[in-house]
C-alpha cells in the first residue's frame, strides 16, 4: 500500500502496468500540502482499502495527471474523491476527448501549491510531454517518464521489458523513455525546458517507472539527458 518517504510529507505507491507486452511497476507520489490537503500525482486504481487509507493522511484535494501516458487511473481517483480538482498535463485532452478536468498543468504552479512546489512543462517532443515537479522543502523532483531507472534490482519488470531496455541501452542506466529519445522534435525548446528543471536544488528523484534515485542525483539526471542538453546526435 502507502509507504511513507518523507516522514509527514511525501508517501508513495508502487503499482502494476502493462504496456505493448512488457511488465513492470508504476508508482504514485502523494504530497500533503502545510493545510493538510493532499495530492495524487499520477494516481494509481483507487480502491476502497486505498481510499481508507489516503483519507486517514489528510483531504484528498488535488489529483495530477502529471503526463500523456499517465491518467488511466483519474476516473477512479474522481470516484474516490469527488470534491478533487483535478490538474492534466496538455496533450492529455487529446488522447482522451472525454476526460473530465478542471485546469492545464503549465510552468506556473496553481495557487494551491504555488512557494511549496515549482514546476515545468517539458517541450519539444512529439510524442510525449509531462509537466516535471519540485517539492522545495525536502529537494526532492517528481517526474514520471522523464527519467526512467531500470535495474537488475527492479522488482517486476518482466523479460519483455529487460530486453527492450537492452535494445535501448537503459538497463542498469538512467535515461528518458524511449518515446522521448526518439521523438524530440525542437531540441532548443527542449532544452530550454530541462535546464530550467536543472536551476532546482534538488537532492533525490521520485520516478513512476523503476528505482528512485537517491545519491548523486543532479548528476545522474544530467547524464540522463546529456544528449540533449549538449546537443549531440540524437
Amino acid at each position: 500500500m502507502l509507504e511513507e518517504y518523507v516522514a509527514g510529507q511525501i508517501w508513495l505507491c508502487r503499482y502494476p502496468a502493462k504496456y505493448m507486452g512488457t511488465e513492470f511497476d508504476a508508482r504514485m507520489t502523494v504530497v500533503r500540502l502545510p493545510d493538510g490537503n493532499l495530492i495524487l500525482h499520477s494516481p494509481c486504481e483507487i480502491d476502497d482499502r486505498m481510499r481508507r487509507a489516503l483519507r486517514a493522511l489528510g483531504n484528498v484535494a488535488y489529483l495530477v495527471a502529471p503526463g500523456n501516458f499517465h491518467y488511466l487511473h483519474i476516473p477512479s481517483a474522481q470516484a474516490a474523491f469527488p470534491e478533487a480538482e483535478t490538474f492534466i498535463c496538455p496533450g492529455i485532452e487529446r488522447k482522451w476527448p472525454g476526460i473530465r478536468f478542471d485546469w492545464f498543468l503549465g510552468d506556473t504552479a496553481p495557487g494551491a501549491w504555488a512557494g511549496l512546489l515549482d514546476q515545468v512543462l517539458v517541450r519539444g517532443n512529439r510524442w510525449i510531454c509531462e509537466v516535471a515537479l519540485f517539492h522545495r522543502d525536502t529537494k526532492t523532483l517528481i517526474v514520471v517518464d522523464l527519467i526512467e531507472n531500470f535495474t537488475d534490482s527492479t522488482p517486476r519488470a518482466n523479460w519483455q521489458l529487460k530486453l527492450w531496455w537492452k535494445v535501448f541501452r537503459m538497463w542498469n542506466v538512467a535515461k528518458p523513455a524511449p518515446e522521448y529519445q526518439l521523438g524530440w522534435s525542437d531540441k532548443k525548446a527542449a532544452r530550454a525546458s530541462l535546464q530550467r528543471i536543472l536551476e532546482w536544488d534538488f537532492r533525490r528523484v521520485i520516478l513512476a517507472h523503476g528505482d528512485l534515485i537517491e545519491s548523486d542525483a543532479r548528476q545522474v539526471v544530467k547524464r540522463a539527458w546529456s544528449r540533449i542538453l549538449t546537443g549531440e546526435p540524437i
